[in-house]
C-alpha cells in the first residue's frame, strides 16, 4: 500500500484493519477497527481529514477526498461500493453507497440510508436516515431501502474478508502486523 504523509500528517490505520497493497491513503486518513480498503482505492487526505469507522468497507478504485472547507467522515458498518467518489461529505453508520455513486460537497446521508448505484448527491443535499436516493441529480425514492440490517449484513462479509486477508498476509510475511 502507498502510505504518505502530508502537511506532516501521516494515515492511522487500526491494526485489526485492512489495507490492500495497492490502495493509496495520503495525510489525515483514519482507518477505524475491523475496516477495509481495496485495491485502487485512494483517500486523499491534503487539506482536511477523512475518517473510515468500525467494520466500514471502501471497495476498489473507490475515492475519497476533502476540501479546505471540510473533512469527509463515514460511519461504521457502511458498505462504500466500487468506483464511489465521495468529498467533503458526511456518511452515517449503516449506510450503502452504490456502486459508481457520487457524494458532493457538503452532502450528508442519515444512519441507515442509501445512495444506489450511480446516484449523484449535488451538494448540499440530505439523504434522511433510512431512506434511499437515486437517480441523477438524487431525488429520495419511496419505497425506502429494506432496513440497516441489510448493509449491516454486507458489511459484515467484508469484516470477514478484512480477516481473512489479514491472516494470509501475516502467514507469508510471518510477521505479526503488515504496515
Amino acid at each position: 500500500m502507498t502510505l504518505e504523509p502530508f502537511r506532516g500528517r501521516q494515515p492511522q490505520i487500526d491494526p485489526s484493519a485492512f489495507v490492500h497493497p495497492r490502495a493509496t491513503l495520503i495525510g489525515d486518513v483514519r482507518i477505524g477497527p475491523e475496516a477495509s480498503v481495496w485495491p485502487g482505492a485512494v483517500l486523499r487526505a491534503d487539506w482536511n481529514h477523512i475518517i473510515v469507522g468500525a467494520a466500514t468497507s471502501i471497495q476498489d478504485n473507490a475515492v475519497v477526498h476533502v476540501t479546505d472547507s471540510g473533512p469527509t467522515t463515514i460511519g461504521a458498518m457502511c458498505v462504500v461500493g466500487h468506483l464511489a467518489f465521495l468529498e467533503e461529505c458526511e456518511v452515517g453508520d449503516a449506510c450503502l453507497v452504490g456502486v459508481g455513486a457520487r457524494i458532493l460537497n457538503g452532502s450528508r446521508m442519515g444512519e441507515g440510508s442509501v445512495a444506489a448505484a450511480q446516484t449523484v448527491l449535488l451538494g448540499g443535499m440530505t439523504v434522511p436516515s433510512g431512506q434511499r436516493a437515486q437517480g441523477i441529480p438524487a431525488k429520495i425514492v419511496v419505497p425506502p431501502e429494506p432496513p440497516r440490517e441489510h448493509t449491516e449484513s454486507g458489511a459484515r462479509v467484508y469484516v470477514e474478508n478484512c480477516r481473512l486477508m489479514l491472516a494470509e498476509q501475516r502467514a507469508r510475511s510471518g510477521r505479526q502486523h503488515i504496515r
